[in-house]
């Protein structure tokens, strides 16, 4: 199709060829308006990335998984790896057994109190070993997560070592390495937003799949009160249509969403529940204003604002106005037997 134009059989060419472009550009324009999801090419390629300069391959990956996982730059956590044991390759006091001076472990310097309340068991082998970086590196993006990164990234870095000159340390390597990784031969930028969360998404079965993929469908659309699609939602028409496009129904409004699915612990939310916050016109902690759909690993997607950018994303919903949880799915299914 990019070729040059080449003349045969008359005028009949053209015509075909205009036709061919049309149908392309339907295609483009229904892609458009239906809110393609970033294509899993494009997001594989930026995840794993290419080599980066003095960090070894395993480490990088590892780096680059949890940055997915968490969204915490990927820089950000190798940084700190090479200024706590270059990688893993350091052979001093407790990088790979015992402690150092200070108790800490690991070759992210793990102490053992803070290691038995953030530790991951990234590698699923049942363990959680702060020895081991697969375990590691993603606690490491996990515990400045609880901190407040990424937007109080200072102050999560702070807390991951008392020390301003740390802090300064690792913001400077971090962007050596990004730098690094983004002018070499095929450059690759730190993983964009969107693929990160994509990759954050485990979804525990097919029904919350649906559910879920036609909210991240949304993104980027604008925020209206009391618009229900499919040009602008607000927030519980997105969550409506959502469960919609799963073939599910539950209520339009906030206030008789909240009552609708179960209640269940916001200790215990998971992929395909909503959560409720004291937020929007009418709130109040009996009824709230706000709702967002739970994707997994501490995030929601919703419509937020017209003036947030943008205005249907995907945040966290640890919040202080997070009221509570519910979760419809059981109450579709206890009324479906």
């Amino acid at each position: 199709m990019r070729g040059p134009y080449r003349q045969h059989g008359g005028r009949r060419l053209p015509i075909v060829a205009l036709l061919v472009a049309l149908v392309v550009l339907v295609a483009v324009l229904i892609g458009a308006v239906t809110g393609s999801t970033p294509q899993p090419d494009a997001c594989e390629s930026q995840v794993d990335g290419p080599p980066v300069a003095g960090i070894p391959a395993t480490y990088l990956a590892l780096y680059r998984k949890a940055a997915a996982d968490y969204r915490i730059p990927w820089e950000i956590l190798a940084a700190i790896g090479s200024i706590e044991s270059d990688h893993g390759r350091s052979h001093g006091a407790g990088i790979h057994s015992g402690e150092n001076s200070a108790g800490a472990a690991g070759p992210m310097q793990f102490l053992s109190g803070t290691w038995k309340t953030y530790g991951v068991d990234g590698n699923h082998d049942g363990k959680k070993n702060r020895y081991d970086p697969a375990d590691a590196i993603p606690a490491a993006a996990s515990y400045l997560r609880h901190n407040g990164a990424p937007p109080k990234m200072r102050a999560a870095l702070f807390a991951y070592n008392h020390s301003n000159t740390y802090v300064h340390n690792v913001l400077n390597r971090a962007q050596a390495y990004k730098i690094g990784s983004t002018t070499s031969a095929s450059p690759a930028p730190t993983p964009a937003a969107e693929c990160a969360e994509a990759a954050a998404i485990t979804a525990p079965n097919a029904t919350i799949a649906k559910i879920i993929a036609f909210a991240m469908a949304q993104r980027g659309k604008p925020y209206v009160f009391g618009a229900a699609g499919p040009n602008a939602w607000d927030c519980s028409s997105l969550v409506q249509a959502a469960y919609a496009a799963a073939g599910l129904t539950i209520p339009r409004t906030t206030f008789a969403q909240w009552p609708y699915g179960v209640h269940v612990p916001n200790d215990h939310a998971q992929p395909g529940d909503l959560v409720f916050f004291n937020s929007g016109p009418g709130t109040s902690t009996t009824t709230p204003g706000h709702v967002g759909l739970v994707i997994g690993h501490g995030q929601m997607i919703a419509a937020r604002c017209s003036t947030c950018h943008p205005a249907i994303g995907v945040e966290t919903y640890h919040r202080p106005d997070w009221i509570g949880t519910t979760r419809p799915l059981l109450r579709l299914a206890s009324t479906s037997n």
